[in-house]
């Protein structure tokens, strides 16, 4: 289904009746992932899922957002919706939008429920190796965007952007490479225990993009909230450990299975 948000054509999911559920993307991914996802929790729930702008195949932003712009996003949304109460699901970048968002105070809902999974929003510790890189691309950025090296070698920049950033900075447009810096380089962790509502934490132990001790971290800041570990599983625990996921989500939904 299709529908347009503040000039943005948006592709999203809705399945089941109940009480609302809306399940936020990683990056680089879209609502397909969630497939098995939204036939479970249907059982029971009326579940949202978007690709939010930039991703799958809803439109781009008009601009380079950053982690604020997708939570006024998602608020927009669900201006459709009469739900006072909302839960949200979020994985990896959608994660980063629901910590924001339960530090909006001026929210039109209440957030009941949050699972994060494999989530984002805490910043990595720098190695001098890292520190090292960043000031290597920043050279060679500076360098390569001169006027003399733009005309006698117009592919120069783009080619270094791509050797030297990440699998989802060389995979993202123009646009959304700029998004992906905003969005990367905003500590959240300060404002993960203004998640005050009933939490579970769902982490791979194998994750190398936001690893198990992020997880930890989280379940020290957000009171009362509880960590499962996915023995095995990498960033999409959710995928590579579909049985154990489906079961832990049915207890703490409270759907029979």
């Amino acid at each position: 289904m299709y529908k347009t948000v503040n000039g943005i054509k948006i592709n999203y999911e809705q399945k089941g009746s109940g009480d609302l559920i809306v399940l936020l993307h990683g990056w680089g991914s879209n609502i397909k992932l969630f497939a098995n996802l939204i036939d479970l929790l249907s059982v029971k729930y009326t579940v949202v899922a978007m690709d939010m702008p930039g991703f799958g195949e809803s439109q781009e932003p008009p601009s380079a957002w950053c982690v604020d712009d997708y939570v006024q996003f998602v608020i927009d949304f669900l201006k459709d919706y009469d739900d006072r109460k909302v839960m949200f699901l979020g994985h990896s970048f959608g994660g980063r939008v629901i910590i924001k968002l339960n530090s909006r105070s001026d929210l039109p809902f209440e957030i009941t429920k949050v699972i994060l999974v494999d989530s984002a929003g805490i910043m990595p510790p720098k190695s001098n190796k890292k520190s090292f890189r960043t000031y290597y691309y920043k050279a060679g950025k500076a360098l390569l965007s001169t006027g003399l090296v733009k005309k006698i070698a117009p592919d120069a920049l783009e080619n270094f952007r791509k050797k030297m950033g990440s699998a989802d900075y060389a995979a993202a447009s123009p646009l959304m490479r700029q998004v992906l810096v905003k969005v990367v380089n905003e500590d959240l962790e300060p404002l993960i225990p203004n998640i005050k509502c009933p939490t579970l934490l769902i982490w791979g132990t194998a994750d190398t993009a936001t690893p198990i001790s992020d997880g930890e971290k989280m379940e020290k800041l957000i009171k009362g909230s509880g960590l499962v570990r996915l023995e095995g599983a990498g960033h999409y625990s959710f995928l590579e450990q579909q049985f154990l996921f489906n079961r832990v989500m049915c207890s703490f939904m409270n759907i029979e299975e």
